[in-house]
């Protein structure tokens, strides 16, 4: 040998190194153990020369190292001592030829060390393994009975276990091959709860034989949760209530020999438990657990049909008859359990209408969450938060609810009744394929988890052989013990959010409570009860009705779901009749949008409040009907939120630049001012807006409508004159919209004033034109017909009002105050405040008007003259004729000129030197007067009271008429539902009317005493 040769030695090593190396990429944790596995004699007896065939076929397994090992000891045990080689010589053929069989046989062991011992134990059950097909329910009833039948109990227990073992290889073989595991699952499910069944028969023949008498009754053995539902764990309590008869029918309910026939009974139920549940040579099955009968464990552990029925009807709690919903005959006495499940089947589906039902089931949930140990939440696949009970519970709820009505709801499997729950339109299908999809990897990982040892777990593993194992078992890609993980967390992210929102909606428990006649809609029954409910036209109702719901479609399905709880909630308001009208509007118009009716379903009170809000207020539901899809709004209080002034001049500004003509542009404006209003009249219906949050939302509202109209006339102006227009131009708010404080059916008070730029090309007339053109066009597109109440832009509180010119430079402002202003001219200018336009203007435009508002010395005798005899010939002359100067909100006594009036004399007076009366609003104002002393506490309070109460009435009258309401309603009809705007109930209509009267009469003393010097 040279000396640049390899020695033997050597080269053994590098074809070693090079062949663990090898082994290493095919996947194998431990190489160099997997390759003397495959030197084993056992195995290369059997494989021969497609040794690489089977280093191939371990590869995708979750194990290979634990496939590997399981078969060399499988081999060393079929071979046993060697005498007969027939078993091993099959065994190899399968290995060799058989690749469908091997891979089926390779995959048990390589996910299951639990059922590799039990191969090595029985050796000759790899047949079933290799060679598995899916047996019928019937098939294995026969073939777990035959095992059992006339062997003594011991041997009968261990061949119960034997061979139950034998077809749980056949299950799993299928399962760990199947191409996709989580769409196989359903079947994988379905064939351990049926090979559960047939072992609870076989055990009912063991027990029958070992129990003296046991002739002499009927027994029958009723499945319940996911024995019962047929989708059953690799390893689970199996879950049954039992059902005993005397054989004969003669006996007497209550006689001796009754009472000796259920003695019996018990003895045959327990030995049934005993023969699935007791450890023998060959292990045990599982608990069979009766904990769900009647009193549970202080419970008789079996009864009567008609006992059972007697507890139910009387005693049972929420809980039990959820459990009975996957209730179903498993073992013994089909006939009996028969007779049981028509007894107490249709229990199940009334109890829903029990009183608190709903929340009987969530706070179950709510239970069952924390009794979860504190060290296992966040590992826990079944009861922890985004777990498999979320799934079942908001499943089970939703049957339990709607089932009642719909009978193709009572499915006791939680993935069937959660498509038909999606086909019947009670879960969007979006929801329902989120939840499908969880399910099915929740399970999918619980299955596995458990098969490795074949012990009863729930836990997610954390060791990472354990979870690439996992990983691997269902055909992740990438690195399994990663994505494993991430995809576990993602589902049960995705199962909590849905849970949340589906198991503690709000439609749940109205449609919980009402009767099975109200739930179905038939027309007799439809018609009925809107007359009961205060429909004043219910043939026109049931017109809409019908014209919602009719048809197969999902839609119609939705809406047969929603509307009878909605007839309940448009009752509530006052005029239900133009709700459902108004709702049936919109929903035609908005049906096939996918979110619509999604929204009202699934989302918090999105429903409730639709309602409530269409049948009390024709503003928002012209509103709405015009522009539908602002119902979106309504998905949360989030929703509600009114728009800052700052979103909503971009969103317009968004709008309007997307549009080619200024009219365009302005119609893009409206409707996002519509969508808008309609946002703050429902959040104001609803009670999540004060009034001082109201004036501001719809005072910015009109802020930003007329800052984007300005841009928009600016625009066009400039475009005509083909130049810059060489001056700025502000918009100041006057009245209510410079107080901040707008109705829904205020004007805009404005005044408008420009300044031209610094080295303007042009003359000051030329630029006095062409700010006049903006404003005469900003005025026709805020004008200009649109299908919304159109923004009144008033322009009358400039100088001179109407005579004067429409826009005026700020020179010309401060010349114009500076000689010629009257008394009421400066009183105006109290709530002027700039609200669009050119910034900078606008800052200098309240430095000019500063003082003239709050003038040094405060007002003059002669001056506080002028403003009394003005106040009353106003009163004089705007009060329509007829009008009761009681009862108009505005001009009348004690109302809200009365209350501005007042304050605004004050602050003449004092606004010099007291900083907090320079404000424009009204409120503030008043509190202001109150800390510097100048209104006493009581007074402060009655005009602040009287103030507020007019403003809220006015407010109310525009939202249930659609138009201004300028007096206290006198109208029976109009008095009940202003009444309940604003908070009174149902026939308290004159109740706010005197309210109204007595606090206005009180502020009217202090005006008299303030505003006009009377005292006493």
């Amino acid at each position: 040998m040279t000396s640049d040769q390899p020695s033997p030695r050597t080269a053994a090593s590098s074809r070693t190194v090079s062949a663990t190396g090898a082994l290493a990429r095919q996947g194998f944790h431990d190489p160099t153990r997997a390759q003397s596995l495959l030197d084993d004699p056992a195995l290369t007896g059997l494989v021969g020369d497609a040794r690489d065939d089977l280093v191939a076929a371990l590869r995708p397994t979750a194990d290979p190292d634990l496939a590997l090992l399981s078969l060399v000891r499988l081999a060393e045990s079929v071979a046993g001592d060697g005498r007969d080689p027939a078993p091993s010589q099959e065994l190899g053929r399968s290995l060799r030829e058989d690749p469908l069989g091997r891979d089926r046989l390779l995959h048990v062991l390589g996910a299951s060390s639990a059922l590799g011992d039990h191969l090595v134990s029985h050796p000759q059950d790899w047949r079933r393994a290799a060679g598995a097909s899916r047996h019928t329910a019937e098939e294995l009833v026969a073939v777990l009975t035959d095992a059992v039948r006339d062997l003594p109990t011991d041997r009968a227990h261990d061949a119960l276990r034997a061979t139950y073992r034998r077809e749980l290889l056949a299950i799993a073989a299928l399962d760990l091959t199947s191409d996709d595991p989580l769409m196989t699952l359903p079947d994988t499910a379905r064939s351990l709860a049926d090979l559960a069944a047939a072992a609870l028969e076989a055990a009912h023949v063991v027990a029958c034989a070992e129990t003296d008498g046991a002739q002499g009754v009927r027994l029958a053995v009723i499945g319940m949760g996911k024995c019962g539902g047929r989708e059953l764990n690799y390893v689970s309590d199996v879950d049954v209530i039992f059902v005993c008869e005397p054989a004969d029918p003669a006996v007497e309910p209550g006689s001796p020999e009754e009472m000796a026939a259920m003695r019996v009974g018990t003895q045959v139920a327990g030995a049934l438990m005993r023969a699935c549940a007791a450890s023998t040579a060959e292990g045990s099955l599982w608990p069979v657990d009766a904990a769900l009968r009647p009193e549970g464990k202080n419970g008789p552990l079996v009864r009567t049909v008609a006992s059972h029925l007697h507890y139910y009807q009387r005693w049972a709690k929420t809980w039990e008859f959820q459990a009975l919903l996957k209730a179903r005959h498993v073992a013994g006495d089909a006939e009996l359990s028969a007779r049981y499940l028509e007894a107490v089947t249709p229990l199940v589906w009334e109890a829903s209408s029990r009183d608190h039902f709903v929340e009987d089931v969530q706070a179950m949930r709510r239970r069952v969450e924390q009794h979860v140990p504190a060290k296992e939440a966040d590992r826990q696949l079944k009861l922890g938060p985004g777990g498999l009970r979320d799934v079942e519970f908001s499943v089970q709820l939703l049957q339990l609810v709607h089932g009642r009505l719909d009978p193709s709801l009572r499915s006791g499997t939680t993935l069937e009744a959660l498509a038909t729950l999606a086909r019947g339109g009670y879960v969007g299908r979006d929801d329902a394929a989120v939840l499908d999809e969880a399910y099915r990897m929740l399970r999918s990982l619980e299955h596995r988890i458990q098969l490795y040892r074949l012990r009863r777990t729930h836990l997610m593993p954390t060791a990472e052989a354990e979870l690439r194992r996992l990983g691997r078992s269902l055909h992740l890609d990438g690195d399994p013990a990663t994505v494993v993980v991430k995809e576990w967390q993602r589902r049960a992210h995705e199962v909590r959010r849905l849970h949340e929102r589906l198991f503690y909606r709000p439609l749940l428990s109205a449609v919980a409570r009402l009767s099975a006649s109200e739930g179905r809609l038939t027309p007799e029954a439809a018609g009925d009860r809107l007359a009961a409910l205060g429909f004043r036209d219910p043939r026109g109702a049931l017109r809409h009705l019908e014209a919602l719901t009719e048809g197969i479609s999902r839609r119609a399905a939705i809406q047969r779901t929603l509307l009878p709880v909605m007839l309940g909630w448009f009752a509530d308001g006052a005029d239900p009749d133009a709700g459902l009208l108004s709702f049936r509007k919109v929903s035609e118009e908005l049906g096939t949008t996918h979110w619509y009716l999604k929204m009202l379903r699934d989302e918090g009170s999105a429903a409730q409040r639709l309602a409530h809000v269409l049948s009390s207020s024709r503003f928002a539901s012209e509103l709405l009907e015009r522009t539908p899809h602002a119902v979106a709004v309504l998905g949360d209080d989030v929703g509600l939120t009114p728009r800052s002034l700052e979103s909503l001049r971009s969103v317009m500004r968004s709008a309007a630049q997307r549009k080619d003509s200024s009219e365009d542009a302005m119609l893009a404006v409206r409707g996002v001012r519509r969508q808008e209003l309609f946002r703050v009249a429902v959040a104001d219906l609803v009670g999540l807006l004060p009034l001082d949050e109201v004036g501001r939302a719809l005072t910015a509202v009109t802020a930003a409508t007329l800052e984007i109209a300005l841009e928009t006339a600016v625009h066009k102006v400039e475009m005509e004159l083909r130049e810059p227009l060489g001056t700025r131009l502000l918009v100041v708010g006057m009245g209510r919209l410079g107080g901040g404080e707008l109705g829904y059916a205020s004007d805009a008070d404005v005044m408008f004033v420009h300044e031209p730029e610094e080295g303007a090309a042009h003359d000051e007339v030329e630029l006095q034109r062409r700010a006049t053109a903006v404003v005469q066009e900003l005025r026709r597109l805020t004008a200009w017909g649109g299908p919304e109440p159109a923004v009144g832009v008033d322009a009358d509180l400039r100088p001179e009002g109407k005579n004067g010119p429409l826009v005026r430079s700020l020179e010309s402002y401060r010349t114009y105050y500076e000689r010629w202003a009257l008394t009421w001219e400066r009183q105006a200018l109290l709530r002027a405040r700039p609200v669009a336009g050119d910034a900078g203007l606008g800052e200098r435009f309240v430095a000019l008007v500063d003082p003239y508002r709050y003038p040094d010395g405060g007002l003059g005798a002669s001056q506080l003259r002028d403003i009394r005899r003005l106040k009353a010939r106003m009163e004089s002359e705007r009060l329509p004729r007829g009008a009761d100067r009681r009862t108009h909100l505005k001009l009348g006594t004690g109302g809200l000129s009365d209350v501005e009036w007042t304050i605004q004399v004050i602050q003449l007076q004092h606004g010099h030197d007291v900083a907090g009366l320079r404000t424009t609003g009204t409120l503030p104002a008043i509190e202001a007067a109150r800390a510097a002393g100048l209104l006493a506490d009581d007074e402060a309070n009655l005009l602040t009271e009287a103030w507020g109460s007019a403003s809220h009435l006015r407010n109310a009258g525009m939202l249930w008429r659609g138009r201004p309401v300028e007096s206290v309603s006198t109208d029976a009809r109009d008095a009940d539902g202003i009444a309940r705007i604003i908070g009174r109930g149902p026939g308290e209509g004159g109740l706010h009317v005197d309210t109204y009267l007595r606090i206005a009469r009180q502020a009217r003393v202090v005006v008299d005493r303030r505003f006009y010097g009377h005292e006493g």
